[in-house]
């Protein structure tokens, strides 16, 4: 019969701890990388022959390439990586904007309710709800006369 294997006993606690440490900069190394990649594509004042050179000298050597890349060009990576930011927010708000002008008003909503709760009990003929509504719906509420 073998002995069974006591592995954290077998692992002092230092070498866990060293282990830990150096998956965590190798995760880190991979993400500086491809940050460093998606802004190599990102930055507009390179040409594609600046891209292409930039590129091949990271992927063929990672390490000098993206410490040389950093160093030269790191400084504005954040504002390329802002205004990429801020031009997605721009994007979304305006699409926000159309849908909802698009789109009727609560106001409007809570008009044609009340119209149809009139016309329901027969105070207003159907002739009348139907001018009332195209006011509501154009914009022009009995509210705003």
């Amino acid at each position: 019969m073998s002995e069974p294997m006591y592995l954290a006993y077998d692992y002092p606690l230092l070498s866990i701890f060293w282990t830990m440490l150096w998956f965590f900069l190798w995760v880190m190394w991979f993400i500086l990388l491809f940050r460093v990649i998606v802004d190599i594509f990102r930055d507009d004042t390179l040409g594609g022959w600046a891209k292409a050179g930039w590129l091949v000298f990271v992927i063929v050597l990672p390490f000098l390439g993206v410490l040389v890349y950093v160093i030269a060009r790191g400084r504005n990576m954040g504002k390329r990586e802002m205004k990429q930011a801020r031009a997605q927010q721009d994007a979304f708000d305006s699409y926000i904007r159309e849908t909802a002008a698009g789109a009727p008003r609560s106001g409007s909503v809570d008009e044609l309710a009340r119209l149809s709760e009139i016309r329901a009990r027969g105070d207003i003929t159907d002739e009348e709800f139907r001018r009332a509504k195209e006011l509501v719906l154009s914009g022009h509420g009995p509210s705003d006369r």
